[in-house]
């Protein structure tokens, strides 16, 4: 096995790596290679932060003031597509009055899209 090593030169090769990881480093060299090899991460981690993270977060709380700010009268617009106005609001559920004859529907809050500043008219009746 050792002549087979020893065409191929990979004994040699070993050896003289063997000799150079004996050698002593400079005192900061450990610290740099460490800093070198954790580098790459930081700066991944650090973009999907400010790519990712960070927006979906300021998305969240704006739509959670939103939703703390809901109030009676309010025009809103569900995540089903559902336009009326907030008769009544207790802890999570809004009762809401639906269509030409006010109807009365019950949602919960969090089904709420977003609150419409205009209302919306058809054939020049407001539907609320």
């Amino acid at each position: 096995m050792e002549l087979i090593y020893k065409l191929l030169g990979v004994g040699t090769a070993i050896a003289e790596e063997a000799a150079v990881a004996t050698e002593e480093l400079p005192a900061g060299a450990g610290f740099i290679s460490l800093i070198g090899t954790f580098f790459p991460l930081i700066i991944m981690f650090a973009l999907m932060y400010f790519l990712m993270i960070r927006p979906e977060k300021k998305r969240k709380k704006k739509e959670k003031a939103m939703l703390d700010a809901l109030k009676r009268g309010d025009r809103i617009c569900t995540i089903g597509g559902i336009y009326g106005t907030i008769m009544d609001i207790k802890d999570d559920t809004i009762t809401l009055a639906v269509g030409r004859d006010n109807m009365s529907m019950v949602i919960t809050r969090w089904a709420v899209r977003s609150v419409e500043d205009v209302t919306i008219e058809n054939e020049s009746e407001s539907l609320n």
